[in-house]
């Protein structure tokens, strides 16, 4: 599981750069926790880590430049962003 995580928070990295190693890492982990959270809230049948790496990838993909922008104004993930020394300018 450790590589996979490695894997997303590279390609993460890679997406945005206004974010440290260890922001991006915790976004990672979050992104996973939520999906699988939410797929299991709504009764999905778990289709395992291959489906899960697949939509968190998407969402990195898609979003990843934006996602220090968005924890900005969403009170929720507002603590990821507290610490001005983890993030790159």
């Amino acid at each position: 599981m450790n590589e996979l995580f490695e894997k997303l928070t590279t390609l993460l990295l890679e997406k945005n750069d206004r974010l440290s190693y260890a922001r991006a890492r915790t976004w990672v982990e979050i992104l996973w926790e939520d999906f699988e959270t939410t797929y299991a809230k709504a009764g999905r049948e778990y289709k395992g880590r291959e489906m899960t790496e697949k939509i968190v990838t998407h969402w990195i993909t898609q979003y990843g430049e934006k996602l220090h922008e968005f924890a900005a104004v969403n009170p929720k993930y507002q603590h990821l962003l507290d610490d001005e020394n983890d993030l790159k300018h």
